[in-house]
């Protein structure tokens, strides 16, 4: 049976589009999931099952869709995949906090072109660079006013959902444990 992280778009950032991380994990239990954890309220999800990695978005798509009512973009990552995501990490000693870098998982591999305008671009202190389906980038002066990051949240790149570097290693820690 694998371990996976799931990844769910867009849930819990203001008063709609709310879900309870008690009702998500007993509605995945109820599934059929197995060892189902979640981290913070954001939409991370650490659970077991034999289902196939390149099944599952969508079968837990349309799951939340049913219990829920909302159309919920789903991106998975195996445990061993997470991992390599952190070992990987293009900014180890530059990204000197946490919570202002941000790995951007993405369902499908961005567009070239699209990925090496973002990737080409000045963006000042901040800095971008991306392996496989995932973006790295370091924003030293936070989101609020990133450049970078609405770009990289601009759609023309893929359906993709951004987590911070604590909560990356946090759901490693969990997928692992």
């Amino acid at each position: 049976m694998a371990r996976y992280v799931a990844l769910l778009r867009g849930i819990n950032l203001g008063a709609t589009r709310r879900v309870s991380m008690p009702d998500l994990r007993a509605l995945l239990t109820e599934r059929g999931y197995q060892d189902v954890a979640t981290l913070v309220q954001s939409g991370n999800v650490v659970l077991s099952t034999p289902v196939k990695a390149a099944e599952l978005p969508a079968r837990l798509e349309r799951e939340l869709a049913d219990a829920f009512g909302l159309d919920i973009p789903v991106v998975v990552r195996t445990r061993a995949q997470l991992a390599a995501v952190v070992e990987a990490d293009p900014f180890a000693g530059v990204a000197t906090e946490p919570k202002r870098y941000y790995v951007t998982f993405f369902a499908a591999q961005p567009p070239a072109a699209t990925l090496k305008a973002v990737l080409d671009r000045d963006w000042g202190a901040e800095q971008v660079t991306a392996r496989g389906r995932e973006i790295y980038a370091w924003h030293p002066d936070g989101l609020q006013s990133s450049k970078l990051a609405r770009a990289i949240g601009a759609e023309r790149l893929g359906s993709g959902t951004a987590r911070n570097w604590n909560t990356v290693t946090g759901l490693l820690e969990l997928a692992s444990g």
